[in-house]
């Protein structure tokens, strides 16, 4: 590592996370599993939400550290929902009454109005829908039968032309003062709205708490998983007149293409193969 570097911050399942120069900004270097074509993907989408005005860190360019291929991003010191949900639940400070159901349901609504605020943007970015149809090619354990009714279904869908994140998942939502943020663009999109909110959906649904947790938080997870997703979908309602109905065609086929992701586990990939095949059955 160059004297750039500073400590390690945190990693992702494609990245590591340091601190850069004074401390003031952060990079992120790529894992072996990830491509410099990659960052610099994820580096162009931020730009374009950047100039757009959208809450997100500032990025500063690209660089190489001894190989690696890395971004330079503005430091962000905030908490991101999915940490506050873990320190809430398992750490010192964890909830004693209902009163912070309330805050995991408001984390929903602050989740809706950042999506909203991102898709009343446009961005001339990659195809949502061919990404889309790319990973559900690839994805595993799918029979091409399966594979061929899903990308028909898929290109039955209304096309959109709007910005879309790709994975706004809590660990990618930062809390910031009054304020939040949202990181890790690798994965935007010009496309659908309703894939965005899809995929929330998926990720509340039926993601599982690894093993190395507690499982006091899957429990507790499991209480909240229905209200959230109700909440979430309210407040996106309230703001944008989409609703369930609009969303609901979309599960299939973004459930299909995270099947083909590295950050997907092997628990959730049969989960989301189940509801698959089961709405694959109902058509």
């Amino acid at each position: 590592m160059t004297n750039a570097v500073g400590r390690k911050l945190g990693e992702g399942a494609c990245a590591e996370v340091f601190e850069w120069e004074d401390g003031s900004k952060i990079v992120k270097l790529a894992k072996p599993n990830t491509s410099s074509a990659a960052l610099q993907r994820e580096w162009k989408h931020c730009r374009s939400a950047w100039e757009c005005g959208l809450p997100v860190p500032e990025p500063f360019g690209l660089v190489s550290v001894e190989g690696r291929p890395g971004v330079v991003f503005e430091r962000i010191y905030g908490e991101s929902i999915l940490n506050r949900f873990i320190n809430k639940t398992i750490g010192p400070n964890k909830r004693e009454s209902g009163l912070d159901l309330l805050e995991d349901h408001l984390d929903a609504r602050i989740t809706a109005r950042l999506l909203y605020q991102i898709h009343t943007n446009s961005a001339s970015l990659s195809s949502q829908r061919t990404r889309i149809r790319n990973d559900i090619s690839r994805a595993p354990s799918l029979t091409k039968p399966e594979i061929e009714a899903l990308i028909a279904h898929l290109d039955q869908l209304p096309v959109k032309q709007q910005l879309c994140h790709g994975d706004p998942n809590p660990g990618n939502i930062l809390l910031r003062d009054d304020d939040a943020l949202i990181i890790d663009w690798n994965d935007a999109s010009t496309g659908n709205p309703e894939a965005d909110l899809a995929e929330y959906i998926i990720i509340i649904q039926y993601a599982v708490v690894p093993p190395y947790l507690p499982a006091e938080l899957n429990a507790y997870l499991d209480t909240i998983r229905d209200s959230t997703i109700r909440i979430f979908l309210e407040e996106y309602e309230r703001l944008s007149g989409i609703g369930y109905a609009e969303i609901e065609p979309w599960i299939a086929p973004v459930a299909a293409r995270k099947l083909s992701s590295d950050a997907t586990s092997e628990a959730e990939r049969l989960s989301l193969l189940n509801e698959i095949r089961r709405r694959l059955r109902n058509k």
